[in-house]
């Protein structure tokens, strides 16, 4: 039975919950008897090989006590090394897959993909074009419009972003960010365009969308292996009176994680108290985007809806908690979830580089460089 590694942490504002879903995952893999490799993934983007059975407490402080410092080595024969020596001789004898649990950042928006496809690593969950979409909220909508799935209108926000083809209040995003993080409902342009100036969050850009009071969130969990399956439908609960953006109207990052084990204990109704056609249109939905942005392991969709009309609103690639706990109806066992991911991770290889064509044609043929710069 091949050995498995679990990445976690990662230099992302989501770096705790990332840890959370990390460690749930090697000790479920450990109970299933499976031996695993726990990477560290620090704040400032440092490798460690730490204890699969650490608690969550062990990284209070940052590295846990213990940590062997690594290098990521890119190219054939790449892989983890630790620094000063091997952390293995043959990467292929340490570890097959490696089980991607890092929210956010560049643990989902493909850079770490990129990193472990050129280092020729297996690993679970998004490749990195499905990874960037799905980071992109912009891009996302953009895909999901063409392909005739509705959204909420939503633009650009720059500093010269004046008029909207949209009337307020507005709800502003970090284009690039989490579900839930630097998220902030303004009455006007203005005042959304000041927070370009001000949030940590919006300054690799921001979008626009109106914020509508009728519209509550559902979301539902979606896998593609060994066959595409749709989770119970889940309505997250909103906390009263303010953790929220709007004090309350808006799902915050406190209402998802802050509960003891990531979005495994947000407060929910689950199943949704939906009517037939809504759930219907939801699963059939979900259905459609995880064909669209190529789904790999387990991603979560989320929708907005007030029990008649339905919008698409994002996808999370990584979800929090891997989604385990949506999967109550069909039911599927943690252990299953991620013996299944690990096995498409190994079936459904993500880099695939290849240099056909690249023959020498061109070169041969080319003048002297300095006479193409004349």
């Amino acid at each position: 039975m091949p050995d498995i590694a679990v990445i976690l942490g990662g230099p992302s504002p989501e770096h705790d919950v990332s840890v959370l879903t990390g460690l749930q995952a090697a000790h479920e893999l450990q109970r299933a008897g499976r031996t695993v490799h726990a990477l560290y993934w620090s704040k400032t983007a440092e490798w460690f090989a730490v204890d699969a059975a650490l608690e969550a407490d062990a990284f209070l402080d940052g590295v846990p006590r213990g940590a062997q410092p690594l290098r990521l080595v890119l190219g054939a024969g790449g892989g983890f090394e630790a620094v000063g020596g091997r952390f293995t001789k043959q990467r292929a004898t340490a570890f097959e897959v490696a089980v991607v649990c890092c929210h956010g950042g560049p643990g989902e928006d493909g850079t770490l993909q990129g990193a472990l496809d050129g280092a020729g690593i297996a690993y679970t969950g998004p490749g990195v074009a499905a990874a960037a979409l799905g980071m992109d909220k912009l891009a996302f909508a953009g895909v999901m419009t063409a392909a005739g799935i509705r959204t909420l209108p939503r633009v650009a926000l720059t500093p010269a972003t004046d008029g909207v083809a949209f009337g307020g209040p507005y709800i502003v995003k970090p284009r690039f960010g989490g579900s839930s993080i630097g998220i902030k409902v303004v009455e006007d342009v203005t005042t959304a365009r000041a927070l370009l100036r001000s949030s940590v969050h919006l300054r690799d850009g921001a979008v626009l969308e109106p914020f509508r009071p009728d519209l509550f969130d559902v979301q539902v969990a979606l896998r593609r292996w060994p066959d595409t399956e749709v989770s119970a439908i889940e309505r997250p609960l909103r906390s009263p009176g303010g953790s929220g953006a709007a004090g309350g109207e808006i799902l915050g990052y406190t209402d998802k994680y802050v509960g003891g084990e990531g979005m495994a204990s947000a407060p929910r109704q689950l199943p949704a108290e939906l009517p037939a056609g809504v759930a219907e249109a939801v699963r059939a939905a979900a259905r459609r985007i995880g064909d669209l942005a190529l789904v790999r392991g387990v991603a979560r969709i989320d929708f907005l809806t007030d029990g008649d009309d339905l919008v698409v609103n994002e996808i999370n690639t990584i979800p929090g908690s891997l989604a385990r706990y949506l999967w109550i109806d069909p039911a599927v066992p943690f252990a299953r979830l991620l013996s299944d991911m690990v096995a498409e991770a190994v079936a459904r290889p993500t880099g695939r580089y290849s240099a056909a064509g690249a023959d020498g044609l061109v070169l041969r043929g080319a003048s002297s460089i300095a006479a193409k710069l004349a």
